[in-house]
């Protein structure tokens, strides 16, 4: 990253140089872009500044090319040449990039881990499914990004918490008691209507099985609304545990776990009285009402019905101010693309309230299709119900389902491989980069019994080789890649990183030995691909996937 900073400052420092000349017009600066070329004959780094300048200064790009090319000054410079319509390819001197690379390996674990940043806390939400069932496919594939996104946050230096968000209040946790309680008469041979909106997965089943081994028939000759004030924490304390497991299986925690319960009646109240006060609530009909038109919506929302019952609406509203009182001054909330509608009625309650409706993102989950043998997948064999997590992990194991969940963009419908992701050859991106990591290892137990070591000062000048300059350059763009992934709040750029850097490692390997070349040049290698192993294992544990030593 030094490396292009020096790089970056210098091309800027040309493009005013030329300005000051008369040969620009003033303008302001685009963003420099530098990429490191497909092949070595093009350079250590290129640039299409000519070309996105072009506009700015009314010129055309070579000729910008060429006054920039002029006035770059810098002892790091071989030579910089003009290619094509407008690009500039550099040519480093080789003791650059080796230095750069020095500083890398004396970093020792701390590269990858970028300096504090001095802004406010970020607060990042996730899954938050309602505790009244196991969690299904979709619930995985936020709990991966959400989870991979807190991990790369605090990579890049932002202070971070992670919180769920239990919906137990309100109708559904009601609906989960009367499911509960049918089952459970009917297990004892009595006659029970089922809820019209109950929950019919087996987990009921069972979990009303588990309150007769308890506990026998105690509950049957209750007054049933006492029963069902029973049932329902029972079976919340129990789907609850059930859900942590799943999610902590799935190598996900979490910082906070927020009760709705702890909002009901005092902060649903102390909101809309907040709203009522400063006139963006109304009263029509019996009901208050947001003016949450007056802030982009597109029609006002019910807060308080006309029998006093707040809405969903109502507790989110009390539950983001909430956050914003907790001093967060960034939120980010991951929910699943049915609730793409909700998205604006929420900023406005925000904006309603005084806050910066911006300071809440939300990112919008697409749907998960699994297939097998290639035909998809829509119930599970056992159950004949949705494919829950539980199942996904049983059938490909946690760190497959981790990576391909996160390896496509949020807002991208995922077709989900499950042979594939099983599958142990190099056409399953888990185990390619998995299997890179343990080649290193097994590189550096071979080593350890010859007695070879890269030393404190390894020569790494004698890294002449195209595969080896291409990994060292690998290797000095992780931190940038960290910085751009998380201001994009794009783990999946991790995952395509991870994935090139073991391609990159593959090809050395391949190419390069290690054990019986001369001592120095295998002590280069080693420090190499010792640096190579170590990004490979952070960028996979910013992904909540394991680094296996052996395969």
């Amino acid at each position: 990253m030094d490396i292009k900073d020096t790089l970056s400052k210098a091309i800027e420092e040309a493009a005013k140089a030329a300005i000051a000349d008369g040969v620009f017009a003033a303008a302001e600066l685009p963003a420099i872009i530098l990429e490191v070329p497909p092949q070595k004959e093009f350079g250590d780094f290129a640039t299409n500044f000519a070309m996105q300048s072009a506009k700015a200064f009314h010129m055309n790009p070579r000729k910008i090319a060429e006054a920039l090319v002029e006035r770059l000054q810098g002892d790091w410079l071989e030579k910089a040449e003009i290619a094509g319509p407008g690009f500039i390819n550099f040519y480093l001197k080789s003791n650059v990039i080796y230095d750069s690379f020095r500083k890398i390996i004396a970093r020792g674990a701390a590269y990858g881990n970028l300096p504090a940043k001095d802004v406010e806390r970020i607060q990042v939400e996730y899954v938050s499914a309602n505790p009244t069932g196991p969690l299904h496919v979709g619930h995985g594939r936020g709990a991966a990004a959400g989870s991979a996104l807190v991990n790369l946050l605090r990579a890049a230096g932002y202070p971070v918490s992670s919180e769920y968000y239990i919906n137990d209040a309100g109708n559904q946790v009601d609906n989960l008691a009367a499911s509960v309680n049918a089952r459970y008469l009917e297990l004892l041979g009595k006659t029970a209507e089922f809820p019209e909106n109950g929950y019919h997965g087996a987990d009921i089943i069972d979990t009303a099985k588990r309150i007769i081994k308890k506990d026998g028939d105690t509950y049957l000759h209750m007054d049933e609304a006492e029963r069902l004030s029973i049932f329902k924490e029972l079976a919340l304390k129990e789907k609850l545990a059930a859900l942590k497991e799943d999610l902590e299986a799935f190598n996900v925690s979490y910082d906070v776990w927020f009760s709705e319960r702890t909002l009901h009646p005092d902060a649903v109240r102390e909101a809309c009285e907040v709203l009522q006060k400063n006139g963006n609530i109304y009263e029509k009909d019996g009901a208050l009402w947001l003016k949450s038109t007056a802030y982009g919506d597109d029609k006002d929302r019910v807060v308080i019905r006309d029998n006093g019952v707040p809405t969903y609406l109502a507790a989110d509203i009390a539950y983001h101010r909430n956050k914003f009182q907790r001093g967060f001054g960034r939120i980010i909330n991951i929910w699943g693309a049915d609730h793409h509608g909700y998205v604006c009625r929420v900023k406005a309650a925000m904006a309603a309230l005084g806050y910066n409706p911006e300071h809440l993102e939300v990112l919008l989950l697409q749907m998960v299709s699994l297939y097998r043998g290639g035909a998809i997948v829509e119930m599970a064999k056992r159950t004949g119900q949705s494919v829950t997590l539980a199942e996904l992990i049983e059938e490909v194991g946690t760190d497959a389902a981790r990576y391909f969940f996160i390896a496509r963009s949020l807002d991208s419908q995922l077709d989900f491989d499950l042979d594939l992701a099983k599958s142990q050859s190099s056409e399953n991106p888990v185990y390619y980069i998995q299997y890179a990591h343990a080649r290193i290892c097994s590189i550096f137990r071979q080593a350890e019994e010859t007695g070879l070591k890269a030393g404190e000062a390894p020569k790494l000048s004698l890294l002449t080789d195209e595969t080896e300059l291409a990994l060292i350059k690998k290797i000095e763009e992780y931190e940038e890649e960290i910085e751009k992934a998380a201001a994009e709040y794009a783990p999946q750029r991790i995952a395509r990183y991870a994935y090139e850097i073991a391609g990159l490692f593959h090809s050395f390997y391949n190419k390069c030995r290690i054990m019986g070349v001369d001592g120095e040049l295998a002590a280069a290698r080693l420090a190499l691909v010792g640096e190579t192993a170590h990004v490979i294992r952070h960028s996979l544990g910013i992904l909540g996937v394991s680094a296996p030593e052996k395969m």
